[in-house]
């Protein structure tokens, strides 16, 4: 599996599952809308308010799933960070045109845009016997 075919199939999907770990240590899941790069990085809009900003304030590192009802998945570990400037209004056109009602939350005080940068990916692809189970080099991502 190419970066090519991993960025197809990431990019075929709008929707996530984000997990974090609050300073208390426990484990939380959001489920995301995102979109994805060619180089493979993802990039969501979330609230000040909300627990994975927090998380990811006190420790960049996040765990997506991403596609499951089909019976291939992607396993996602990065570090997330806030894009500013030029490369942030890059990625807002890209979420707003796959989320339209972007728009509307960037008028909100508290919108934060997380980008996360992959460490880890898994793909897998359960509908086999035996199940396809890739996972690139890291400097394959």
């Amino acid at each position: 599996m190419t970066r090519k075919d991993l960025h197809e199939f990431i990019a075929a999907h709008r929707w996530a599952v984000e997990a974090t770990t609050a300073t208390s240590g426990r484990p939380q899941a959001a489920v995301i809308g995102f979109v994805v790069s060619e180089a493979l990085e993802l990039f969501f809009d979330t609230l000040t308010s909300a627990r994975k900003y927090a998380n990811l304030r006190a420790s960049p590192q996040i765990a997506l799933v991403i596609g499951w009802d089909e019976g291939c998945t992607v396993q996602y570990e990065g570090i997330a960070d806030e894009p500013s400037g030029a490369e942030l209004a890059r990625w807002k056109a890209l979420y707003f045109a796959r989320f339209p009602d972007g728009r509307e939350r960037e008028a909100l005080p508290d919108i934060a845009y997380i980008r996360v940068k992959p460490l880890w990916l898994r793909f897998s692809d359960f509908r086999t016997t035996p199940s396809l189970i890739i996972e690139p080099r890291r400097d394959e991502l």
